[in-house]
């Protein structure tokens, strides 16, 4: 064999051979965050299972104390929660099933009870919920969530855990 074809062959040896590497650390990088991924925990606690009846009726004392006031005893929210009070603010919305909560993930409730509405809508959103962050521990926000949600019929619980599901499934 001449030395220019041995060299060619030599040549796309390592051309081949670096392909290889080049493959095997794509694929392994791959699975490495596929795995990192499903290990991460999910921020919703309630996707591995649904919530305990204690966590629910904690969630309902919570929710009497500390919601009901604006939201309504049977979660009716205020009337004519869609337009806008004469102070600007908009009511407090249903958590039932005729308002919007169930069309929201586990995650961004959580956000919105946590930071308050306006810091996760943002813009000039304005209403007399508070930020709950300092005044219930996260868990006590998931009990809350947990009454609401365990409230409302099968195919809203069953829409809205779809929701959430993608939701989780965005997370870095």
């Amino acid at each position: 064999m001449s030395e220019p074809v041995k060299l060619a062959n030599r040549n796309g040896l390592r051309l081949g051979m670096m392909g290889g590497i080049v493959g095997l650390l794509l694929v392994a990088g791959f699975l490495f965050v596929m795995v990192q991924r499903a290990a991460a925990p999910a921020s919703s606690p309630f996707l591995a299972s649904a919530p305990l009846p204690e966590t629910i009726g904690l969630g309902k004392e919570l929710y009497v104390k500390d919601c009901a006031a604006c939201h309504g005893v049977n979660l009716e929210g205020q009337p004519d929660w869609k337009r806008r009070l004469s102070s600007g603010k908009m009511p407090a919305p249903p958590h039932d099933v005729t308002g919007h909560t169930w069309h929201h993930s586990d995650q961004d409730l959580f956000r919105i009870v946590k930071v308050g509405v306006a810091a996760v809508v943002g813009g000039d959103y304005q209403t007399d919920m508070i930020a709950f962050q300092g005044v219930l521990t996260d868990d006590q926000i998931w009990a809350t969530l947990a009454y609401i949600e365990s409230t409302w019929p099968d195919r809203q619980r069953a829409a809205q855990h779809v929701l959430t599901v993608k939701a989780a499934e965005a997370m870095p």
